[in-house]
């Protein structure tokens, strides 16, 4: 059952600002953030839905071959009345981290060293929770630069979400910590730090490869002591905005097994590390299909325009759905206990996948009912 709309989920998200869906993969969660979005839009306010889904399933939700890395307005082209304003982006991890340093850089020549260094690029692209710091620092410039009324975001399958909700601790930690300060501090600590031995390798390894890499980190730790102090703030920054309470994280789910336990384990994160857990999303319910009667009444009921036989394998057919939507009740009702959410909002299973703006608004009314 869905909550009326004056007790429902538009009007608990009506005083938000950033809204985060979380949730396993393949449990809807991108078509859920654009919908969100679209909702809220079609009702005038200005909204941004961002994604860190490398898949890109949110340009197809939206009817569009691919998003930039720059928020795009889209155009309803008449098939949905939209009385604000919708806007989308898929995050680029690279030009993101790009833009912070060209940000916080003291000076032109510093900016040129840190994007030039070897140790900077693989940083930027290819270290373990780079997508996750940049989105973090990309949902902090929207929301402190940007007129955006609400911004919605979408992100990766829950495990990696929780790097993306702990990222800003990290960072701070890395930032304030005595192992940085001894690459930074004067003197040559860097390579009495490595000791004899292990510059010698470096040495032996320069000679042959041509690449310097106790010079690249000595390099990059240097330049990177200009714009350390901008990081921490905006780290900070960030860190307070996913606890503040104008944002709401929203948990998606299904009531298969796999993603019901998933949900769990997040709901228990979002509570140990202090941020909101807004809302509960069962998408792709099972109904009721025999409407409460019996096989034989239904193919009763069937057989005079169908015939006994086809009516009967209708019938059970249609029983076969009610064992679903039976568990799908028991699943509902169980977590919903267990996180304390009497009224989830829940989306049924639906009969074609979501490829344009028609689709969303489909599934934005079931959202909002």
């Amino acid at each position: 059952m869905v909550a009326t709309d004056e007790q429902g989920l538009r009007a608990r998200l009506r005083p938000k600002r950033v809204i985060i869906c979380v949730g396993a993969g393949g449990v809807g969660k991108t078509t859920t953030s654009a919908a969100l979005a679209l909702g809220m839009a079609m009702e005038g306010r200005k909204v941004a839905v961002v994604t860190i889904d490398p898949a890109k399933r949110l340009a197809s939700a939206l009817g569009l071959s691919e998003l930039s890395g720059e928020p795009r307005r889209i155009d309803p082209g008449g098939s949905v009345r939209i009385d604000g304003e919708l806007w989308a982006m898929m995050l680029d991890a690279k030009r993101t981290f790009d833009e912070i340093i060209e940000r916080l850089a003291p000076d032109e020549q510093a900016l040129g060293e840190i994007l030039e260094n070897p140790v900077y690029r693989e940083l930027s692209t290819a270290v373990a929770g780079s997508h996750e710091l940049s989105a973090i620092a990309k949902l902090y410039e929207l929301h402190e630069e940007h007129d955006f009324d609400v911004i919605v975001l979408d992100t990766p399958p829950s495990r990696n979400a929780l790097d993306f909700l702990e990222a800003p601790g990290r960072l701070l930690g890395f930032l304030e910590g005595r192992a940085l300060q001894v690459f930074l501090a004067p003197g040559g600590l860097t390579a009495r730090l490595f000791g004899r031995g292990t510059a010698l390798v470096f040495s032996i390894f320069a000679r042959v490869t041509g690449v310097d890499m106790l010079g690249d980190l000595s390099t990059f730790f240097r330049t990177m002591s200009g714009v350390l102090d901008g990081f921490g703030e905006r780290t900070r920054g960030v860190s307070e905005l996913l606890r503040d309470p104008q944002t709401a994280f929203l948990i998606v789910t299904s009531p298969e097994p796999e993603p019901v336990g998933e949900a769990r384990f997040l709901a228990e994160r979002l509570a140990s590390a202090g941020m909101g857990r807004g809302e509960l999303i069962f998408n792709r319910v099972h109904g009721d299909s025999l409407g409460g009667r019996s096989v034989a009444e239904v193919a009763g009921l069937l057989s005079g325009k169908l015939g006994d036989e086809l009516a009967g394998r209708v019938a059970r057919n249609l029983a076969d759905f009610d064992v679903l939507a039976g568990r799908d009740r028991d699943s509902v009702a169980r977590l919903s206990r267990e996180l304390s959410q009497p009224s989830p909002v829940q989306v049924p299973v639906l009969d074609e996948d979501v490829q344009d703006l028609l689709g969303l608004a489909r599934i934005s009314e079931y959202l909002f009912a």
